[in-house]
């Protein structure tokens, strides 16, 4: 069976949630303080794992320190059934983020990378048939994009899928786009990308174009509320109306499903659908990868 490998960062979240997000000089008290585990690589590394018809369908690709967070990331790891690929950094922490989450279950995240930072290409060499063999590659940018594009062409050369979840926003390099089969951006992401501010089908639509005139493959823009807009289908997928609790890692929950059905050999739409049911589920808990539904869930 081929598996799906995750390359990409693995953070300790502490998360304080309270009544509203502090804004410049402000202190606010009360709230619940929750430690968990996260990083966008990680997040969407259990996705994967917890959505996929068998067990021991994904491989994750990761960099973490010597110490209590990186050692645990390995053990928590297993216990989803993934596979863990672990390059320990003796100079450097693991990764850590800082979340305030309000009522409304908005959220504002400072991330330190910590041995994220430091993932190289070398770090990802004895990793590299994992790659060539896989059933499609997931990355994100929370570490370095060099790695990212190494990866990439790793799989691109060797006929493997490549699914880019380019969060955080950030400029991409010309030579990246055509090793990216789907890119999977938010609306945030995809104005950054291409200087479109995306409101609606419309607008996605001319983002779209931007990007697959720089050779990316497929896209598919996350709207939030909205839902999402495949460019394959020109149109936008309603979302689930839930009531939403937490948003961290709700993005991350939908690649994680879209690149574990894309994998199966579903449609653009029936992947996209898929992927927002268990987005739809993640929202409605708190923490990042304690949010993320079991395929029997959907």
């Amino acid at each position: 069976m081929k598996k799906i490998v995750v390359l990409g960062s693995t953070n300790t979240d502490m998360v304080i949630a309270g009544k509203k997000i502090p804004v410049p000089g402000e202190t606010v008290c009360g709230g619940s303080f929750l430690m968990n585990p996260g990083g966008k690589g990680a997040n969407q590394a259990v996705a994967v794992a917890r959505l996929s018809a068998k067990k021991g369908a994904c491989i994750f690709i990761a960099k973490v320190g010597d110490d209590l967070f990186g050692r645990e990331t390995a053990t928590r790891l297993r216990r989803d059934g993934i596979l863990p690929r672990l390059v320990v950094d003796r100079k450097e922490a693991s990764g850590t983020a800082l979340i305030l989450v309000d009522s409304k279950g908005q959220n504002v995240i400072s991330v330190a990378l910590g041995a994220n930072g430091t993932l190289s290409p070398k770090d990802v060499t004895p990793f590299r048939k994992d790659i060539e063999g896989a059933a499609a590659l997931v990355m994100q940018l929370e570490t370095p994009l060099k790695t990212v594009e190494w990866a990439a062409k790793v799989a691109h050369d060797a006929g493997v899928p490549v699914i880019l979840n380019p969060a955080p926003a950030q400029k991409l390099p010309k030579s990246l786009y055509p090793l990216v089969d789907w890119i999977t951006p938010n609306e945030t992401e995809a104005e950054l990308l291409t200087g479109v501010k995306v409101v609606d089908a419309a607008s996605a639509a001319k983002a779209v174009g931007v990007l697959k005139k720089r050779g990316v493959g497929h896209v598919v823009i996350t709207m939030g509320s909205k839902g999402a807009y495949c460019g394959d289908c020109n149109k936008v997928y309603p979302c689930r109306k839930v009531k939403a609790v937490d948003c961290v890692a709700a993005g991350d929950t939908f690649n994680g499903a879209f690149a574990v059905a894309l994998a199966e050999g579903k449609s653009c739409a029936d992947a996209i659908a898929f992927a927002q049911k268990a987005s739809a589920i993640s929202v409605t808990r708190p923490g990042a990868q304690s949010s993320v539904p079991y395929r029997k869930e959907l």
